[in-house]
């Protein structure tokens, strides 16, 4: 119902926020990774939205990138898993970290998560195996920074698809930079990878 709001901040006090929107307060929940990345107050701010109906309530979650809102919503799937801990899910962990710590198997890394025991840990990364791989490419095609910083989002990208950061760096370093968008980084980026 409400998939992006544009506007400006006016408070920021984790894990609430208020967001001005052609004179309208939306009150929001986000993540400590969206906090990061938030401008100061006053300024204008771009978040991806998920909005939660319940008997008693109607909550609003932002998110700094698509990435992260398709990664709450797939947490919001595993049985057990609710909007505040997929939040705190979310401000321990990056989402490239996350899929690699359930292709991994790692219950070590995520019962280190405040409020998920080893039960919970198995069942995410039972849960998640498979979606999450399809969301790695999705956070790739669709990871853009608000600074603008192409080979870095390019970097991110092939990270978030199992690249180790040395070999994503290595096969971005020679390519022309100026000007190209992060997709064109990555897609050039990929060819090189592929043929070894």
């Amino acid at each position: 119902m409400i998939g992006r709001l544009s506007g400006t901040l006016l408070a920021k006090a984790p894990p609430a926020l208020l967001l001005d929107v052609a004179g309208v307060g939306y009150e929001l929940e986000a993540p400590m990774s969206t906090f990061y990345r938030l401008p100061a107050l006053g300024e204008s701010v771009v978040l991806h939205t998920h909005l939660v109906v319940r008997e008693d309530a109607q909550l609003l979650y932002g998110f700094a990138t698509e990435a992260e809102r398709a990664l709450f919503r797939q947490l919001l799937k595993v049985s057990g898993v609710g909007a505040k801990l997929a939040l705190v899910i979310l401000s321990g962990v990056a989402v490239q970290e996350l899929i690699e710590i359930v292709q991994e198997a790692d219950v070590a890394r995520l019962v280190r998560i405040p409020g998920i025991g080893s039960k919970t840990a198995e069942r995410l990364i039972l849960e998640l195996r498979e979606p999450l791989g399809r969301l790695a490419v999705a956070a790739s095609a669709s990871f853009v920074s608000r600074d603008g910083d192409a080979f870095q989002d390019a970097a991110s990208a092939l990270e978030a698809l199992g690249y180790k950061p040395a070999e994503a760096r290595a096969a971005l370093r020679d390519l022309a930079t100026d000007g190209l968008r992060s997709e064109d980084l990555i897609r050039s980026a990929l060819k090189r990878l592929m043929r070894g």
